[in-house]
């Protein structure tokens, strides 16, 4: 056995021996291991508990991966706190026995884990790799649904990891959320001014283009409104689409029923007005991000059409309360076609992603 930190899985169909990839993802493990030894504090079991031992793995998809690590068994359990995503560009989905965080977005990570059957490339970075299978891979592809980790112990191996602290890591890891978080703005801000190239700005940096003039009444604040609209985030993906749905939907303008940057936005317009508008993640969803589809501090772009003032229309607001929240996209999304079994819906879990096609 090399030098490491290593999980050792005892469970109903015998032992499965990871190693741990501290050194590259230090917070994600030190959780990992703070948890398994008793050590962390959390919601759901006494301080002192082995957390893992006695769950089961209660999702198996064959030739997909086995997830463990839910506290009530249902895929709906955490530990009663969340940590951010923590890629590393040497750690991909890249083949079986790639241990991995389960989540229901970005920045949602608690206690549940998978380990994989095959390569699963279309959840790099969106699950944070941090460990993989050295001996038992033949456990993994022989676990079936709600197979049992009897216990499961953290070894480390060798002088250099010997003093090695789970919960000092995690410390670390959360210490420094806000230069992550700065650096991510940084980024989100170079960005953004690419895409918004050529657009008007107001005061409160919102910034929109208006696309196709249109002939009707202009949007006053605490009017019915009734606006079509596509919303996406920066890298392009489609998180919500009342084109979609063929609906528009229809809202009090100016009384904070919707996100800020849509109140400002729509009372530029026009009826007939097709626009663009790329709100940054203070007129947005800021720091909570949305649904399990928005990440926290999210720039945002809605192509947007204003269709009519004062109409009368009955359509939902939407499929969320207020402020305006995208419909949830399903959080149990299963392996790649063909052809995919129908997904089932508690409210965690860790597929969001086909693989693109």
């Amino acid at each position: 056995m090399q030098d490491g930190i290593y999980a050792k899985f005892n469970t109903t169909k015998g032992e499965i021996l990871v190693k741990l990839t501290h050194d590259k993802t230090p917070g994600t493990v030190g959780n990992f291991v703070a948890l398994a030894e008793g050590l962390k504090k959390n919601a759901m079991k006494p301080e002192g508990t082995p957390y893992y031992d006695g769950l089961k793995f209660h999702r198996v998809i064959p030739d997909f991966m086995i997830q463990g690590g839910c506290p009530k068994g249902t895929g709906t359990g955490d530990p009663g706190y969340k940590f951010d995503d923590e890629f590393h560009p040497d750690l991909k989905h890249s083949g079986p026995g790639v241990l991995s965080m389960a989540n229901s977005g970005p920045g949602t990570n608690g206690s549940q884990f998978f380990i994989t059957h095959v390569a699963t490339p279309w959840l790099d970075n969106k699950h944070t790799v941090f460990g993989h299978v050295t001996e038992g891979q033949e456990v993994v592809d022989a676990i079936a649904q709600d197979d049992v980790i009897k216990s499961l112990e953290i070894l480390k191996v060798g002088a250099a990891v010997k003093d090695w602290d789970a919960l000092d890591a995690f410390a670390t890891f959360e210490s420094t959320k806000a230069k992550r978080i700065a650096a991510e703005r940084e980024k989100q801000k170079e960005e953004l001014n690419k895409v918004a190239a050529g657009f008007s700005q107001t005061a409160s940096g919102l910034r929109y283009k208006i696309i196709q003039n249109g002939n009707g009444a202009k949007a006053e604040k605490g009017q019915e409104v009734s606006v079509h609209y596509e919303g996406s985030l920066l890298n392009g993906q489609v998180f919500d689409s009342s084109y979609k749905r063929k609906q528009p939907i229809d809202f009090q303008l100016g009384v904070g029923k919707v996100i800020p940057g849509w109140d400002e936005g729509i009372e530029l317009l026009k009826v007939g007005d097709k626009a663009r508008f790329v709100i940054p993640s203070d007129l947005a969803y800021g720091s909570a991000g949305a649904g399990g589809v928005i990440p926290p501090n999210a720039t945002l772009i809605f192509d947007v059409e204003l269709m009519g003032v004062n109409c009368g229309w009955s359509s939902p607001l939407s499929l969320f309360p207020p402020p305006f929240f995208p419909p949830p996209l399903p959080l149990l999304l299963p392996p790649p076609p063909p052809p995919p079994p129908p997904p089932s819906l508690p409210f965690f879990s860790f597929i969001s992603h086909f693989p693109p096609s």
